[in-house]
């Protein structure tokens, strides 16, 4: 059954929409990341235009984010303070990646833009979490002991100055590489149609060395803030968010996510980095082969 997709100007199944939905919701589940930087390639990939693809994934990553979000804040999984600091930059972020985005669609760049920018993203990401998988793997069938580093431990971020204490974190760290990484995640989650979940919590854990008892529903809680507002600026700045496609995305993706979580509890966390590394590789190598090969059609027309 095909439905219309008035701002996307192309007609669409909606079964096909709904599992697209649901196999990056159950990838989503899996992996326990949120799914919009396998959405907004997939649906690049299937045709739709991509100033609308990245406007309208920013809509089904709220939806998705916010149950998970709602989950973990009752369960006491997070740290409202430190979401504070994040959601205030990020949303300075998104502001700057819609002005972006528009400037770059009135350009006619964006599709390159985007391309590049998730061959450089997705690929450096997938290559350091593929590595580092594929370490812990290596030791410890060499029966080497791996030891986590502790919250408490200190790196060269924590001597910065202007610290503030996150008591739920059990933190007193400098506020500055927080704001920064809200600024990066916000200005990238607004550009690519992205949630950042994938970025922002290795660097919750690795650079600010936030527990795991509250990094993923901090996360969650700056994603559902800075998204709801990414998309509230989509549709009035680009007024590319196609309603009808996110709500078919929604739909597939919250029965999806159900499933994902559940086969995830059988995966070891080294299995699963690896796999969703080279998940994230095989996408950016698909943005890759764009770039190199010559379209079918050289030529084209459009009405400004």
């Amino acid at each position: 059954m095909n439905i219309y997709l008035p701002i996307a100007e192309l007609s669409a199944n909606i079964f096909f929409l709904a599992g697209m939905g649901g196999a990056v919701g159950f990838l989503s589940g899996l992996f326990g990341v949120g799914g919009g930087f396998l959405l907004t390639p997939l649906l690049i990939f299937s045709g739709v235009p991509t100033s609308v693809a990245v406007a309208s994934v920013t809509g089904q990553v709220v939806a998705a984010s916010t149950s998970g979000a709602l989950t973990h804040y009752r369960r006491g999984g997070v740290d409202l303070h430190l979401a504070a600091y994040l959601v205030a930059t990020s949303i300075v972020g998104a502001m700057i990646g819609v002005a972006v985005f528009g400037h770059l669609s009135k350009t006619g760049q964006l599709d390159l833009f985007i391309a590049l920018g998730f061959l450089v993203l997705l690929g450096t990401v997938g290559t350091l979490m593929l590595t580092e998988s594929v370490q812990s793997l290596l030791k410890q069938r060499q029966g080497v002991i791996l030891r986590k580093r502790q919250p408490s431990q200190h790196n060269w971020i924590h001597g910065l100055p202007w610290r503030v204490r996150f008591r739920k974190s059990r933190l007193y760290i400098s506020v500055i590489p927080v704001l920064v990484i809200g600024l990066f995640i916000g200005f990238v989650g607004a550009l690519l149609g992205i949630g950042g979940g994938f970025i922002m919590v290795p660097a919750l854990v690795y650079l600010l060395r936030v527990p795991g008892s509250v990094v993923i529903g901090t996360s969650l809680a700056q994603v559902v803030a800075m998204m709801g507002v990414t998309t509230i600026l989509h549709a009035v700045q680009s007024q590319s968010v196609d309603i009808m496609l996110a709500l078919s995305l929604m739909v597939g993706g919250t029965i999806g996510a159900q499933f994902g979580a559940s086969a995830g509890q059988r995966l070891r966390g080294e299995q699963l980095r690896g796999l969703l590394a080279l998940l994230i590789l095989a996408v950016a190598i698909r943005f890759g082969v764009s770039l190199v090969i010559p379209p079918a059609s050289l030529f084209s027309l459009t009405w400004s």
